[in-house]
Formats: structure tokens, sequence, C-alpha cells
């Protein structure tokens, strides 16, 4: 069975909205303030790597779908449009971003197919209101934060007011680049 991974650069007060600054969010593009590091850059090359599958939300899909395939030249763009790609949504009417599915219905039965399904990692970047939804369901088997040290005061935040509280254990956590950008690891801890 396959590994359900979150993948999410976050601000230390938990905002995950719009890192790169391709959204309307009036404080998108903060994760660039930082630089990362090579480090920074491995910690997210090895993750792509390591995926099968990724699982993603309307929003997000559509955004990577726009830019993605325009990027082939590197081994990541060539990973992220080569690997399959399944997107969440009762309202997309079609996935044209090569090798993607609409996953429609329950998602707890919807996710818990696809992870006997896959080998690999299956990777969930962005995707607010589907992190959530996993996370409240327990399908979640690791968090890989990538943690910029800015407070933005408002914005999508990773654990919004969802479910049950829940408890996780550190697993790894790892400084990269020179600007106070941690990468931290979570798995639930039952």
């Amino acid at each position: 069975m396959s590994k359900l991974v979150i993948s999410e650069f976050v601000t230390l007060d938990g905002v995950m909205e719009d890192p790169g600054g391709g959204e309307p969010f009036e404080r998108g593009g903060w994760s660039f303030k930082f630089a990362r590091g090579p480090e920074g850059d491995r910690f997210k090359y090895d993750e792509l790597m390591a995926a099968d599958a990724m699982l993603l939300g309307r929003v997000t899909y559509e955004g990577f779908a726009r830019a993605w395939p325009n990027m082939r030249n590197d081994p990541f763009g060539e990973k992220m449009n080569a690997m399959s790609k399944y997107v969440l949504s009762s309202t997309l009417q079609s996935a044209d971003w090569e090798n993607s599915t609409i996953l429609a219905g329950d998602l707890a039965e919807r996710v818990g197919k696809l992870k006997q399904s896959v080998r690999g990692d299956i990777l969930v970047a962005g995707s607010a209101q589907l992190v959530q939804g996993l996370t409240d369901l327990g399908l979640v088997d690791e968090y890989r934060l990538m943690v910029f040290p800015i407070v933005l005061g408002a914005g999508k935040r990773l654990f919004g007011d969802t479910g049950a509280a829940q408890t996780l254990k550190l697993t790894g956590v790892t400084p990269v680049g020179e600007a106070g950008v941690f990468t931290l690891t979570y798995a639930p801890a039952d």
C-alpha cells in the first residue's frame, strides 16, 4: 500500500496560501523572499522522485496544469508532467494535463482505492480544502512541511477549523538554506 504524503510550504502562522504568488492573494509570493538553498531544492527533488502519483484539489490542479506542461527541460518538470495525477473534484469537466484522472465521490473510498493501486508515494501539494478533508478522515501518513520564517496574519491555513484534535510525532527536522527555513516531517502519533 502506498503512503499518502502532504507536502506544503507554510508560514510560521500556518498559512499555506499562494507561496509562489500565482494567485490573487494579496500576500502571495512569500516563499520567494527566502533562499531555501541546495538542501531545500534536494528535499523537494527527492520527495518528487519518490512519488508515483499526485493527488490534487481542483484549484491547485488547474494552476499546476497551466504551469508545468511548459517546463519540460529538467528532470523535475519531466517527472511532474509524466507522473499520474488525480484531481478530486465534483465540478471539473475535463483534466487535459497528461496522465490526469478526475476522481469524484466519497473521499475516503476514492483515496483508499488509490492507496491500494499506487506503488510509490502519493504526493499532495497545495489543495487546502483537500488536505483538511484528508486530515479529518485520518488518511494522511506523513506531513512534510517546509516552514518559512514569516508571519502573514491572513490566508488559508494548513490546519483550519476542522475535525478533532490530532497528535503528531516529529520524525525529521532539517535546516535548509541560510534564511531560517526548515523542513519538518511529521507522522500521526497513533
